[in-house]
């Protein structure tokens, strides 16, 4: 592929050499192995001797999992309904919540310009292919949406913030255990989106009264459990 050889095992990639290449409009690449990648490495060393059904559920799980998210968040609205007004500002600003905390990890990701530790690191396991170089490694997106929605949740209904919150660390491990992330850009995603969902998520509650107009209007049915 591209020139790079490819060491390979039924559905799974290794690579076996991968080049330096410079950073996108001529800024440098940030290599994180120093930081964590002997644990990285560990960890990749596990989920290559691990057996298949474990590496094609978290492959599964990694790949599709954020969609558990979006159901939360759908069943945050529906009992909202049930709430006061405040709990239904805070649950439909949610996804909006997570959509600005996403830009801003994009933003960030565009400023540190960390590689893949897939390509970092010569020989690195993975569970699917590695990303393309400029799909930069710190914070990792999964990460940083899955904890964004965990943490808005949990300020909305404690019960699905909690399952939000296993799904989360669940998302954050999976990341790791494929191959695609350090553990720093994970947790470092984890942080990302709790310290700034949690404030914007408490900054929401300010449209409570647009949702008490909205629960007299034509919007009711959506927004008030009907007596």
């Amino acid at each position: 592929m591209n020139g790079i050889p490819l060491v390979r095992a039924p559905g799974l990639t290794l690579p076996a050499e991968l080049p330096r290449l410079p950073g996108l409009s001529g800024l440098p690449v940030f290599d994180g192995s120093g930081i964590d990648g002997g644990l990285y490495t560990d960890i990749t060393r596990d989920a290559q001797h691990a057996p298949w059904l474990l590496n094609d559920t978290v492959s599964t799980w990694s790949a599709f999992g954020l969609g558990l998210f979006a159901v939360l968040m759908l069943a945050a609205w529906w009992q909202a309904r049930r709430s006061d007004s405040p709990m239904m500002a805070r649950a439909l600003a949610t996804p909006l919540v997570v959509a600005v905390v996403y830009g801003v990890d994009m933003m960030l990701k565009a400023l540190v310009h960390e590689e893949r530790p897939c390509r970092s690191i010569p020989g690195s396991f993975t569970l699917e292919s590695c990303p393309a170089h400029g799909d930069w490694s710190f914070p990792s997106n999964h990460a940083v949406i899955a904890f964004a929605a965990a943490t808005a949740l949990w300020l909305v209904e404690r019960r699905l913030g909690a399952v939000a919150v296993l799904a989360a660390v669940a998302m954050a491990a999976s990341r790791v255990w494929i191959g695609v992330h350090y553990p720093h850009d994970v947790a470092g995603g984890a942080l990302l989106g709790v310290a700034l969902a949690l404030p914007l998520t408490v900054f929401a509650t300010r449209g409570t009264p647009w949702v008490e107009r909205a629960r007299k209007g034509r919007l009711r049915p959506l927004l008030l459990t009907p007596a």
